[in-house]
C-alpha cells in the first residue's frame, strides 16, 4: 500500500505510535551511534553537479535521483544524473527587486510525495502581479524536464506589504501524512528598531511592526503553516494545528506563530517534528530595548508560538517600548505575550512561547561554544535515516542515522545535532568540519540512497555569484585516494637546471604501498623513482607532474611549473635607521634595491612598496615574527578576508551592502570617519546606504575593526599606497595606541620572464615598539612564561630576544615586581656567557602584587644580535627571584 492510499488517522495518534516504536528503540540507536567510530572527514567528496548559478534557493531530489533546483529569480532547473547535465525547465515571471522591495521571487519547491506517479511539483513564489502576495502553487511535470504551465494550481495565497526587509521564509516540506508545511517571514522591515523588536505602532509606520504578522493568529506570516493539498488543487486543515478550525480570530492553517524569518524548515518524516532555522535581530548587545540578537535552531514536536517579536532565543523577553515617545515599559510574558497592536486583527493574548533549541548571538555563546562567532544565518533541516535496504555505496553510512543536519549561511558550517530518545538535544558534531569548503550552504536534501545534496548561494549576498552551485556529497566507506605531493625548491634557474624532486609528502590514508610516476614535462624520459632527480636543458616553462597509484587503482597527481631560463630576482629593503625599532616623531629613511640576471633594467612598474602598521594582537604582540606575509599586503585587507564582510560586500561593485570603493569613495575626507566606521562596524546598524542593516561584530576589537575601516578608506586612492624605491616616510600610525603594534615595509617585485615567465620576489623590515612585553620572548629558560607575563625565575634563568639591533639604545626600563629577592640582570650578546652589555642590581618590591619601573644603561655593541637576559643570585634562596611584565628600550 502506498503513503497516499494508507487510511489517515489523526496527527496524535500517529506521533503516538511512532514516537513509541522510536523510543523504545532509542537506548539501541544511542549505543550503536556511540560504539560507531567517526568517519574522518576524508572519506566525504564533494562533486559540483551545476555551477554559476544566480541565487539558488532550494531543491527537490527525486527517488530517481533527479535534482529540481530554483533561483530566486525565478528559473526552474533540472539535474539528470545519467547525462550529468543541467536544463533550465522554466522561467516564471516573478516580482523584481526595486528600492522599495527586495527578496521575493521563487523560493520554495518540493515534489509530491507520491511524485513518481501524479508528477506533482509544489512552488512557494512572488508573481509579478498585483495585489502583491506569496502563493503556494502546484504543477503538472511532463516527463523529467518540463513543466505543464497551464496545469498550475493555486493553494495558498499569502498577501505582502512591498518592503525591503527580505523576510520572506519559504521553505517547503512533507510529513508522513501527506501534509504540507509552508514556511512564511514576518514580512518587517528591521532596520528602525536598532536591532531589537519592530513593534513600531506609530500610525502610517504599518511594515515596522511585526506584531502584524508574525504575532497575529490571524495572519498568515510569520509562520509554520500546515495544509493538506488535495487532489481537485485545494487545500484541507489537518487536525492537531495551533488553532482549530472555526476559532475565532485565527487561522487555522497555523502550526507555529513567532517566527521571524524561518528561511529553511524541515520535517522528520519519522517522528513529524519540524525543525527550522530561524534568522534572527542585528542588535550586537544587550540594551534598553531588549537582548541582543540571536538566531535560533528551532523544534517544535507540537504545534506552538515561539515568541517573536516579544521574546527570542531561550525566552529573552524584549519590553514593551513606544516608538513614539522612546518610553521603556514592562517585560512581555513568555506564559501569555499580548499583542495590542492596533494592526492585530488576532487574538490579544497569545499562547506560550517556547524556547529555541539551539540559540546563538554574533558572539560566543557558552552554551554552543563550537558554534563561533561572526555573521548569523541559521538553517535547519533534514533529518537523515539510513535505510540498508535503499542506500547506495556513496550514501552516508548508518553513523549519522537520525542525525538533525543544520547550517549556517553566514558562518559556512554543518553540525549533526544528535537527539535523545525524548528527542530533545544531547550534543552537535560537525560535518566535514577540515574538508567542506561550504560556500554559504542555503539548503540540503538527501536522496533516495543517503548522498547528501547541498544547494550553495555563494559568496556575496544578493549577486550573481561564480562560486554559487549545486554539489553532491559522496560518502566512501572502502579504498580512500592517495593524495600526491611534490616538494622541491629548484624550481627555476638558467640551463642546464638540475631539480631535486620529492614525493616523501605524499600519502595514503589507508597506508597503502604506492608506485609513483613522474613526466617532467620536457618530452624527456619519465621515472618511476619516488624522489628522482632530472636535469632540464630546454629553456622555456615546464609542468612536472607526479602521478601515485595505489594498489586498487587510484590514482592521484600533482603539477609544478619549473621555469628553465629565468631566476629569482633578489630584493632588499634595508634603512640607515635602527632596522628594529621605530621611535615616536621619527620618520623612517629606506632603500629598496632589487637586482636580476634577466632584466637589463629593473622596471619600478613592477615594484610595489608598501607601509602597514600592524596593531598588537589580543593575546600576542609578536607580529614581527607571526603575522608577516610574503608581499604586501595591508593587515586590514587580511582581517577583512577572514571576517565575514564579502558576504554582503564586494570591492567595486554593490551587493546588499555598498561596494568598499563607494565606502571609500563617501568618506574620503572625513576627519572622524575612521572611530565612526570602527565602531560601526563593531556594534551594527544602518540608515546610512539604504534601508538594509550592517550586522554587528562584537568579536572585533576597535583597533582590528579600525584595520579594516583604514584599508577601506585607502581604495579612494589606490595607487597612493605603493612607495617609491627610496625616501622617507612619517610614522605616526602608533600615536595615541597602545604601544605593541609593528610597523612592516614590505616590497616585492616582478621580473620581466627571461626566457621562461615572470617570477615575484619579495623582503620586509619590521618594526616593532620599544616596549616589549617579557611573554613575547623568543624563548625561554627555566621561566613560566604566561599569557601576560614571565614568571618563576630563577637563578641562572633567562629569557632570549633575537636578532635586536640597539642603535640609538641606551637605556632600558624594566616593570617587575620580585617579593623578598635582590639579583642580578645581566644582558648577553650572543650567548648566557657571551659579553655583557647591561648589568641590573635590582630591589626586591615586596609584594608580587607591587610592579616598579627601574632603568639601567645599555651598550650598543653594533649590528643586529641575539639578547640573552640572565639572572644571577649566587647565594641561597635563589628561586623565585623575579616576575616581568614588560620592558621598554630607550633612547
Amino acid at each position: 500500500m502506498s503513503e497516499q492510499t494508507k487510511p489517515r488517522v489523526s496527527v496524535s495518534l500517529s506521533l503516538f505510535i511512532v514516537g513509541l516504536t522510536l523510543i523504545t528503540q532509542g537506548c539501541k540507536d544511542k549505543t550503536t551511534t556511540a560504539a560507531m567510530s567517526t568517519p574522518e572527514d576524508n572519506r566525504f567528496t564533494k562533486t559540483i553537479l551545476s555551477n554559476d548559478l544566480n541565487e539558488p534557493m532550494e531543491l527537490a531530489v527525486a527517488n530517481s535521483g533527479d535534482v529540481y533546483f530554483i533561483e530566486r529569480s525565478g528559473k526552474l532547473y533540472h539535474y539528470d544524473p545519467g547525462t550529468q547535465a543541467t536544463k533550465v525547465v522554466y522561467a516564471f515571471p516573478v516580482l523584481p527587486d526595486t528600492k522599495e522591495g527586495f527578496g521575493n521571487g521563487l523560493l520554495g519547491v518540493t515534489l509530491d510525495p507520491a511524485f513518481d506517479k501524479n508528477h506533482y511539483i509544489y512552488f512557494y513564489y512572488t508573481p509579478n502581479a498585483t495585489p502583491v502576495a506569496n502563493q503556494v502553487s502546484r504543477f503538472t511535470m511532463a516527463g523529467k524536464d518540463s513543466l505543464i504551465t497551464a496545469s498550475e494550481k493555486v493553494l495558498l495565497k499569502v498577501p505582502l506589504e512591498v518592503e525591503v526587509s527580505a523576510h520572506t521564509g519559504g521553505s517547503l516540506d512533507w510529513d508522513r501524512d501527506g501534509n504540507l508545511y509552508i514556511s512564511t517571514g514576518d514580512n518587517t522591515v528591521p532596520f528602525a528598531s536598532n536591532g531589537y523588536a519592530p513593534i513600531d505602532q506609530i500610525p502610517g509606520r504599518v511594515t515596522f511592526d511585526a506584531e502584524r504578522s508574525a504575532g497575529n493568529t490571524n495572519d498568515l506570516r510569520g509562520k509554520v503553516l500546515r495544509i493538506h493539498p488535495e487532489a481537485d488543487g485545494s487545500y484541507s486543515i489537518p487536525a492537531g494545528n495551533l488553532f482549530p478550525k472555526g476559532t475565532p480570530a485565527t487561522r487555522p492553517e497555523i502550526y507555529t506563530m513567532g517566527c521571524r524569518n524561518p528561511y529553511r524548515m524541515s520535517v522528520d518524516t519519522a517522528t513529524g517534528i519540524v525543525y527550522w532555522g530561524e534568522v534572527g535581530p542585528d542588535a550586537g548587545q544587550d540594551g534598553e530595548q531588549g537582548p541582543r540578537g540571536y538566531d535560533e535552531i528551532n523544534q517544535a514536536k507540537k504545534p506552538g508560538n515561539y515568541g517573536w517579536p516579544y521574546l527570542v532565543g531561550d525566552n529573552k523577553a524584549y519590553p514593551h517600548y513606544d516608538f513614539a515617545t522612546k518610553v521603556i515599559g514592562a517585560p512581555f510574558k513568555a506564559e501569555a505575550p499580548d499583542n495590542n497592536s492596533p494592526l492585530n486583527t488576532g487574538l490579544k493574548v497569545l499562547p506560550p512561547a517556547q524556547k529555541a533549541m539551539i540559540w546563538y548571538p554574533y558572539d560566543s555563546l557558552p552554551q554552543f561554544a563550537q558554534l563561533g562567532n561572526g555573521g548569523r544565518c541559521a538553517m535547519a533541516g533534514p533529518v537523515f535515516h539510513y535505510n540498508k535496504a535503499t542506500a547506495s555505496a556513496t550514501g552516508l553510512p548508518e553513523y549519522f542515522d537520525k542525525g538533525l543536519f543544520i547550517y549556517d549561511w553566514m558562518r559556512n558550517w554543518v553540525y549533526v545535532v544528535r537527539l535523545d530518545s525524548q528527542y530533545n538535544y544531547q550534543r552537535m558534531e560537525p560535518f566535514m568540519g577540515s574538508n567542506g569548503d561550504f560556500r554559504r550552504p542555503v539548503d540540503m536534501a538527501f536522496g533516495k540512497g543517503g548522498d547528501l545534496y547541498i544547494l550553495e548561494y555563494g559568496s556575496v549576498y544578493g549577486i550573481d555569484n561564480d562560486d554559487a552551485r549545486l554539489v553532491r556529497v559522496a560518502y566512501n566507506g572502502g579504498n580512500r585516494a592517495p593524495v600526491a605531493i611534490i616538494n622541491t625548491v629548484d624550481t627555476a634557474g638558467t640551463a642546464p637546471l638540475k631539480v631535486n624532486f620529492n614525493s616523501d609528502k605524499s600519502y595514503d590514508f589507508d597506508k597503502d604501498k604506492l608506485t609513483y610516476a613522474w613526466n617532467f614535462g620536457d618530452g624527456e624520459a619519465a621515472s618511476t623513482e619516488a624522489n628522482p632527480i632530472h636535469t632540464y636543458q630546454k629553456e622555456g616553462t615546464h609542468s612536472a607532474i607526479l602521478t601515485i597509484t595505489d594498489p586498487g587503482g587510484i590514482k592521484s597527481s600533482d603539477t609544478v611549473v619549473i621555469r628553465v631560463g629565468n631566476t629569482v630576482p633578489a630584493v632588499k629593503v634595508s634603512t640607515t635607521d635602527n632596522g628594529t625599532f621605530y621611535f615616536d616623531n621619527s620618520p623612517l629613511h629606506y632603500t629598496v634595491t632589487v637586482s636580476d640576471k634577466e632584466d637589463a633594467a629593473i622596471n619600478n612598474d613592477q615594484l610595489l612598496i608598501g607601509l602597514h602598521y600592524v596593531p598588537r594582537a589580543k593575546n600576542k604582540a609578536t607580529q614581527g615574527h607571526q603575522l608577516i606575509t610574503a608581499i604586501p599586503v595591508h593587515p586590514g585587507k587580511l582581517l577583512m578576508e577572514g571576517s565575514d564582510c564579502k558576504a554582503c560586500h564586494q570591492l567595486d561593485k554593490a551587493s546588499v551592502g555598498p561596494a568598499f570603493t563607494q565606502v571609500a569613495k563617501r568618506y574620503e575626507h572625513d576627519k572622524n570617519a575612521p572611530l565612526h566606521l570602527a565602531n560601526k562596524i563593531i556594534k551594527g546598524g544602518g540608515g546610512n546606504w539604504g534601508e538594509h542593516s550592517m550586522a554587528a561584530h562584537p568579536q572585533l576589537s576597535l583597533d582590528d575593526a579600525g584595520q579594516i575601516v583604514k584599508y577601506i578608506l585607502s581604495l579612494s586612492a589606490p595607487e597612493a599606497g605603493n612607495l617609491p624605491p627610496a625616501g622617507t616616510v612619517a610614522l605616526k600610525d602608533h600615536l595615541g595606541k597602545e604601544k605593541y603594534g609593528n610597523y612592516i615595509l614590505a616590497a616585492s617585485y616582478t621580473d620581466g620572464g627571461g626566457k621562461a615567465s615572470p617570477l615575484t620576489s619579495s623582503d620586509l623590515l619590521v618594526l616593532r615598539s620599544l616596549r616589549v612585553q617579557g611573554e613575547d620572548a623568543d624563548e625561554v629558560h627555566n621561566i613560566n612564561r604566561s599569557s601576560n607575563e614571565l614568571g618563576a625565575i630563577h637563578n641562572k634563568s633567562y629569557f632570549l630576544f633575537k636578532n635586536i639591533d640597539l642603535k640609538g639604545i641606551h637605556k632600558v626600563t624594566y616593570h617587575y615586581s620580585s617579593l623578598n629577592r635582590d639579583a642580578i640582570l645581566e644582558v648577553h650578546t650572543g650567548s648566557v656567557d657571551g659579553p655583557v652589555i647591561s648589568t641590573l642590581a635590582y630591589k626586591a618590591t615586596g609584594d608580587w602584587e607591587k610592579f616598579i619601573d627601574v632603568t639601567t644603561p645599555i651598550k650598543d655593541p653594533g649590528g643586529r644580535n641575539d639578547l640573552y637576559f640572565v639572572f644571577r643570585k649566587d647565594q641561597a634562596p635563589d628561586q623565585h627571584l623575579f616576575t616581568l611584565d614588560w620592558m621598554e628600550f630607550k633612547p
